[in-house]
């Protein structure tokens, strides 16, 4: 178990980090100026069902 959750806390982070740059990196809460992460992740949130436009 000790072996596996290093594993488990960078795989959640790196969940995390993914699921906030495709969910919710636009507009007023963004951590990148410019508009290139909503292009970039702009069909994988529709695929996911999230608001966008």
């Amino acid at each position: 178990m000790r072996e596996l959750l290093p594993w488990a806390v960078f795989g959640l982070l790196l969940a995390v980090v993914a699921i906030y740059f495709v969910g919710a990196e636009q507009g007023a809460t963004s951590l990148v100026s410019g508009h290139w992460v909503h292009e970039f992740t702009h069909d994988g949130r529709h695929l996911l069902g999230l608001p966008c436009h």
